[in-house]
């Protein structure tokens, strides 16, 4: 049987037997002669089995997740979507993209069991991705014909497959071509896949792209590389969440060695071709890395002395109360934004004044207005709560993508923060609402739906809250900020990664050329903390510290990248003293996950904000990303008598410079007496 053009049998052998061991009828058979195929698709290579008698039906197909992070299952195609006409017996890709229309649910299943169709005959069909292959398991010698047994990612066993006429090897040498397989250190029967280099699958390879591919192909990487590079790609542009958030974990000096290649005369590739290589998995991400002999690329620009910062404690309940009128209005939204940038919220307080931060309540309502207006909102969301609700099975089997979004949330609730008491146990009833808030969303913004990583910034929302209407009209604001970064182009990705590499350049230009000399100027692994706004580096607690002090959108725009330049420039001693290379440096970055000091980071940022905006000769790139611009505004020079430009401020920034409040000092002691002022005689307030 043929395979259509964009199909390849690499691997046909039939005589391929499954023992059944569960049969349930008399005419059941307890021997089922199949063929096994290996068929590369679209840089995919699948691997498939089917009774020699039902090689055309399609109905009978048992098909595993082809993304190895999922719960598998087997499930069978409905019947009635199957229709075997005359084309359909002899178009394999119409059989093939079945594989596309399937559900997956988990089903508890143990090796051998049989699909039975209504009739009592016993149907058996299988096809796996090889990315999904774990291990295979193979009989010991001289004991009968050769079996092998596949096993999956998510540990799921497959049937095993017995050779009667031998040549079970062919097969491992076919597969050998795409992956790399290994006897297992505690059983030499069972190969495991990608042993000697398990983090390959796993790796930056995520982050090839298709302009790429041609290089690829250009025998930069070998057969098997270029197999898993690709995959990974097209995982990345699937679900940068998850590529990410496994990746970066788990580099190895294999994957570099793989995109330099073997030959001793390409060890040293430039640095403009390892960023343009691993920038194109973000197309459109563009990132200095031009090199002059005997010039300064970026002209260094004197930012002047770095202030020392001192943060207060957190906002009490009491100060909360003094600045709210009778009515309940907000005496001095700015001043109560100051003082929750300079130290927080003690928790007590966060439930209410959330909902302010995150925009669900204005800050000028009354009490009755936001009464009201909590009424309303509950009435909008539980009608938009009630359409997920009211659809019917049948409904379903209809609306795929609602499908696809109902199956990533149930996979991603029943993972977020599960050491958290909130969402720990089974059955809780943390989970059940971040389930039912991440559906009701995807019915508020049907085109975005729901993308990996959203329960991330639900999570600590939903726990502050402590009730559903209230934490998803909270969700809704925060992913207004955020929506950018979960679009299927990643905008808000590439600006965000291009604006760091603007700041950290000016913050240090050598530092910058430390970076592009390793090949890691383009700062992606940068990406995770942009993308769930460092939920992955800090401390659950630390996380509502972080993100409420962000929200008050001080002491400029973007201050959030200014916290990455303050990780950034904190190992930078280490990364330079000790001569980190690409993957040491993507490592140690990504092992500073829960180490880093929420008080001590906030405070280096804020110094650098001010450092940044007390400069008169900051570039305008850097004045656009920290929400300031350098105005025509002509003021006479006291020497010259000739006009100069002045910075012109965001009201934010311009707000925080010139409000006084107690401070905590630098040491950690307190004095409420001590009071900062700062000004600038060359800033201004943009007018409104």
């Amino acid at each position: 049987m043929a395979a259509p053009a964009s199909s390849k049998v690499v691997y046909e052998q039939e005589g391929v037997f499954i023992h059944s061991s569960c049969a349930k009828n008399d005419d059941q058979d307890s021997i089922i002669s199949g063929v096994l195929r290996v068929i590369e698709k679209e840089a995919e290579v699948i691997v498939d089995w089917r009774p020699s008698d039902d090689t055309l039906d399609s109905s009978n197909i048992l098909c595993a997740g082809k993304d190895s992070s999922s719960v598998v299952e087997w499930t069978q195609t409905p019947k009635e979507k199957s229709p075997r006409g005359l084309d359909h017996q002899n178009n394999y890709e119409a059989e093939w993209d079945m594989v596309n229309t399937v559900s997956f649910k988990k089903k508890p299943r143990s090796n051998g069991d049989a699909t039975t169709h209504a009739n009592g005959e016993s149907k058996w069909s299988f096809q796996f991705s090889l990315t999904d292959l774990k291990s295979i398991k193979q009989n010991k010698e001289g004991m009968g014909w050769s079996y092998l047994v596949f096993c999956l990612k998510d540990d799921v066993i497959l049937p095993a497959l017995h050779f009667h006429h031998g040549d079970s090897k062919l097969l491992i040498v076919s597969l050998e071509k795409y992956v790399v397989l290994c006897e297992s250190p505690q059983d030499k029967r069972i190969l495991l896949v990608n042993c000697q280099n398990k983090s390959l699958s796993q790796s930056f390879e995520n982050l090839l792209d298709e302009p790429t591919y041609g290089l690829i192909q250009g025998e930069l990487l070998d057969r098997r590389k270029t197999f898993w590079a690709v995959h990974h790609w097209k995982k990345l542009k699937k679900d940068p969440y998850t590529a990410t958030m496994g990746g970066f974990s788990k580099v190895t000096n294999y994957i570099f060695d793989s995109l330099r290649g073997s030959d001793p005369s390409t060890q040293q590739r430039p640095p403009s071709e390892m960023a343009d290589f691993l920038s194109d998995a973000i197309p459109g991400l563009k990132i200095n890395q031009q090199e002059e002999p005997g010039f300064e690329v970026i002209t260094r620009i004197d930012l002047g002395k770095r202030p020392d910062v001192i943060r207060r404690e957190p906002v009490s309940a009491e100060e909360w109360t003094k600045n709210m009128d009778s009515e309940g209005r907000i005496l001095d939204a700015d001043f109560i934004k100051h003082m929750i940038f300079k130290g927080g919220l003690c928790h007590a307080l966060r439930k209410e004044v959330w909902k302010f931060l995150l925009g669900y309540f204005p800050w000028h309502s009354t009490r009755e207005e936001r009464t009201n207006l909590q009424k309303r909102k509950t009435d909008e969301y539980f009608r938009m709560k009630l359409q997920w609700k009211s659809v019917s099975d049948e409904q379903e089997k209809r609306n795929s993508r609602l499908r696809d979004y109902k199956s990533l949330i149930e996979k991603d609730v029943n993972r977020t923060d599960r050491t958290n008491k909130f969402y720990e146990g089974q059955d809780n009833p943390g989970l059940i609402l971040l389930h039912d808030i991440l559906m009701t969303y995807c019915m508020y913004d049907f085109d975005l739906g729901y993308v990996q990583g959203m329960s991330d910034l639900l999570s600590p929302v939903l726990y502050v809250m402590e009730n559903e209407v209230d934490a998803f009209w909270c969700f809704v604001s925060y992913m207004d900020q955020m929506h950018e970064n979960f679009e299927e182009q990643m905008q808000g990705m590439k600006t965000q990664l291009i604006q760091l590499s603007t700041l950290l350049r000016l913050l240090d230009s050598g530092f910058c050329s430390y970076l592009e000399s390793q090949d890691s100027g383009y700062l992606y692994f940068c990406f995770r903390w942009l993308l769930i706004r460092f939920k992955r580096e800090f401390s659950f607690q630390d996380i509502l510290r972080l993100w409420e002090v962000m929200w008050t959108e001080l002491p400029c725009q973007n201050f959030h990248l200014l916290i990455c330049c303050a990780i950034l420039e904190s190992e930078k001693q280490q990364i330079m003293d000790k001569h980190y290379g690409f993957n040491e440096i993507l490592k140690h970055i990504n092992e500073l996950s829960m180490k880093i000091d929420v008080e001590d980071i906030l405070s280096k940022a804020e110094a650098i904000s001010i450092q940044m905006m007390n400069c008169k000769e900051l570039p305008q790139a850097v004045c656009e990303v920290l929400g300031m611009e350098t105005s025509a505004v002509t003021t006479p020079d006291s020497d010259t008598g000739e006009d100069e430009s002045v910075t012109v401020m965001s009201r934010s920034a311009s707000t925080y410079q010139n409000i006084s409040m107690p401070v905590t000092a630098a040491n950690g002691t307190r004095d409420n007496t001590q009071h900062v002022a700062v000004t600038h005689s060359a800033q201004r307030l943009t007018p409104t």
